[in-house]
């Protein structure tokens, strides 16, 4: 019976809970430690974000027998070049249509409120359904507002610790395109025979999923952002550049987050002219739909190979418990433990097949 997989199954998933209750009465031990990660780990996050979207650079560079130092420094030149140019560029019209919004924000909120007020006097006029989903929408916007500013506090609480801690990102970043190389031999070394070649291929197998997703959903959400932007000075939707910086932002969230940047879109538009609600649900519409039937497809292929339902399933999941970069790193989190429990379910095929391989 102790060979049957049900078995082996049921008595490591108890295993684990025994781990995860002991390891919670004594949380208090590891406090330090959870401290000194939650300091370091949006630096480390962002200085990993930058070195993969720019270790193809220093690849190229040093194919043509460039130094690494001459390649560390070109990077870093070009990265300050690209943000001064970029802030030079549309830091102006940023900063009008941001003054524009504050002076009109309390225009969108009379307007809003109005809208509001005209549905709730209106509503015994509408069809019995629209009228019961009036009312639900009524009893929820307390709790939707309740959660939306626990939601507006935390991204800002993130805003700020980034901030605080922006000085350690360049030497993550830096590190990182120094000493990548030595990284996976100095988790294998302590392996020998098949076992260090395991690790190995698990490592180089981890690097390439986390490679091909960060670099791949930058240009996915550069691509869809541009043709935002187009769309929306076709159709003359105000504050077109800050919405679609925010897309930009959002779209890396894979399946929910351009969904998330169709709201404040849809709120301007709503305010501008109704009529535009329509323009920018078609422009949202055509973007979705060049992205997941082009781009998507060419860019990141078959890479991640995660059905859509579990990647909203785990977006949602660790949305609730860890919040705004809980979603962030969500799908790239799933995907790396998805090549180790693939590498296991592998390794341990290979011994079941040589320990009972007949002599």
């Amino acid at each position: 019976m102790t060979r049957k997989v049900w078995f082996q199954v049921g008595v490591g998933f108890f295993l684990a809970l025994l781990i995860i209750k002991y390891f919670i009465e004594i949380h208090w031990i590891f406090s330090p430690f959870v401290i000194i990660l939650k300091v370091i780990f949006i630096p480390l996050l962002l200085g990993g974000v930058l070195y993969y979207v720019t270790e193809p650079i220093q690849r190229f560079l040093e194919k043509r027998k460039w130094p690494r130092w001459a390649s560390i420094l070109t990077i870093v030149i070009g990265l300050i070049a690209l943000v001064g140019g970029f802030g030079w560029i549309v830091g102006n019209p940023i900063a009008v249509q941001v003054n524009n919004l504050v002076k009109n924000v309390p225009q969108i909120s009379a307007s809003i409120q109005e809208a509001a007020d005209y549905v709730f006097k209106n509503k015994d006029n509408f069809p019995p359904q629209l009228k019961d989903f009036i009312d639900n929408m009524a009893n929820s916007a307390q709790h939707f507002a309740v959660v939306a500013s626990k939601g507006l506090v935390s991204f800002l609480q993130s805003v700020v610790s980034v901030s605080l801690l922006a000085i350690l990102i360049p030497f993550f970043f830096i590190f990182m395109l120094k000493d990548h190389e030595k990284f996976a031999p100095s988790v294998y070394k302590y392996f020998s025979g098949e076992r260090r070649e395991w690790v190995k291929k698990t490592l180089s197998e981890i690097d390439d999923v986390l490679r091909s997703y960060i670099q791949g959903q930058l240009q996915i959400s550069f691509l869809l952002a541009l043709i935002m932007y187009v769309g929306y000075l076709i159709i003359g939707l105000e504050y077109s550049l800050l919405l679609v910086i925010f897309a930009f932002f959002m779209n890396m969230i894979p399946f929910i987050g351009p969904w998330i940047a169709f709201t404040p879109a849809l709120i301007v538009a709503v305010v501008q002219d109704p009529v535009l609600v329509i323009w920018v649900s078609v422009v949202t519409l055509v973007a979705q739909q060049i992205d997941s039937n082009f781009i998507t497809p060419n860019v990141m292929g078959k890479t991640l190979d995660i059905h859509p339902l579990t990647v909203i399933t785990v977006i949602l999941a660790a949305g609730n418990i860890a919040g705004f970069i809980g979603i962030i790193i969500a799908v790239p989190f799933y995907a790396v433990l998805k090549v180790i429990a693939s590498n296991i379910y592998d390794e341990r095929n290979v011994i079941k097949k040589k320990a009972t391989k007949s002599v």
